[in-house]
């Protein structure tokens, strides 16, 4: 990897110095020590590790799933998802036999679902190409779906104790931490120095562990906000806490607007049952079922406008309530009607389903709260039998 570092005492980064990067691996030795320490008697006891005190094997089957699901979620998030996950699909065997509709059932509410999909035809690809056993080099990995370089090294190292690096964003804080580099960490060329970084300050051995520990670090201590200095393992390594920066390293990210995208959403009654809509394959929510879902328009809706949009005639439209759901980069406000169908809509991707029911149906967040909403609305009357 490239990255224009100099031999000399330093190097510049978008203006901010760089001590050479052997002194650094040569003064990471006793950091090594210290971390691998600390994280022995400090970590947390996670369901895909195994449990503190024992002499366990690492399952790189629980790996596998844990590296997907902590992908842009927090562990806190994925504790229980995990449990009830590797409860329904125990095997790497098991998962690959598994529908795609069964695994996003179990996936819903953990968001961002293409996750789950990959970790299906990644399940599926090892089943065909690796005989059922998942592979531990860097390069076989990356060539899994949904696997980038970041997951391949952390199931590399941690499953199977291969000298690969790590880089996510709590690594990336606490070396920046560490080296006081105060340039913008999601730049490429501060990237490249991160992985740079990253790879030189591996030990020789027990990697996964030290990865773990860099990362248990960055979650626990070394945090974006109020970091606990004070407890740090290695806070003497820091350059960062010597210079009193801490609290402004890693540089913020740059704010921007956040689009609000408005939808309505109609919960359409036939009888004691309420018609559902399949998501495209591609697309966000791809794959999950949902109440009928139309963009919002900017004069309240009418049963003859929203019967033209849907391809079902309904009757008076009553308004449920509205829901917000907050991703990363937009926000989505959620109006629910409630109507009743004026007659039958056939259509491949809908389906008439009573509510009872709709745990066999994968559903966003979103709609799962407007399902919650539409059942306390209706909870004590009476549906005519159909």
């Amino acid at each position: 990897m490239c990255c224009n570092l100099k031999s000399e005492n330093s190097s510049q980064i978008n203006g901010s110095a760089f001590p050479d990067l052997n002194s650094f691996t040569h003064g990471s030795m006793g950091m090594t020590r210290l971390l691998k320490r600390w994280y022995a008697v400090h970590r947390r006891d996670l369901p895909w590790r195994p449990p503190m005190g024992t002499c366990a094997p690492v399952n790189p089957y629980a790996v596998l799933v844990s590296e997907f699901m902590l992908q842009q979620t927090q562990v806190a998030t994925v504790s229980g998802y995990f449990l009830r996950f590797m409860k329904s699909f125990p095997t790497l065997s098991a998962l690959a036999a598994a529908s795609e509709q069964d695994v996003l059932r179990h996936w819903q509410g953990l968001g961002y679902y293409s996750r789950a999909r990959n970790l299906l035809a990644a399940a599926k690809r090892i089943e065909a190409d690796f005989v059922g056993q998942i592979p531990g080099g860097v390069e076989e990995l990356s060539a899994l779906p949904g696997i980038g370089r970041y997951t391949a090294g952390a199931i590399s190292s941690i499953a199977f104790g291969r000298r690969a690096a790590i880089l996510d964003g709590n690594v990336a804080r606490v070396l920046c931490r560490l080296k006081k580099i105060q340039s913008d960490p999601r730049q490429p060329e501060t990237i490249k120095l991160l992985w740079h970084l990253a790879e030189e300050i591996l030990p020789r051995r027990d990697c996964g562990q030290f990865n773990s520990a860099l990362m248990e670090l960055g979650a626990t201590i070394c945090t974006p906000r109020r970091p606990r200095c004070p407890i740090c393992p290695v806070r003497s390594f820091c350059q960062a806490f010597a210079a009193g920066l801490q609290e402004t390293i890693p540089a913020p990210r740059k704010s921007r607007p956040t689009p609000i995208h408005a939808r309505w959403t109609l919960c359409i009654r036939r009888h004691n049952r309420w018609l559902m809509e399949r998501r495209p394959s591609a697309g966000r929510w791809a794959g999950l079922w949902q109440f009928l879902t139309v963009e919002a328009g900017r004069i309240p809706p009418t049963s003859a406008a929203i019967a033209a949009q849907i391809g079902i005639p309904i009757g008076p439209l009553r308004q449920l309530g509205q829901i917000r759901h907050a991703l990363t980069h937009r926000r989505y406000i959620f109006t629910a009607f409630i109507a009743t169908a004026l007659s039958a809509s056939r259509s491949q991707n809908r389906k008439w389903i009573r509510l009872e029911d709709l745990d066999d149906f994968p559903l966003s967040r979103p709609q799962l709260k407007i399902a919650e909403m539409l059942q306390a609305s209706i909870s004590g009357l009476q549906c005519p039998a159909e």
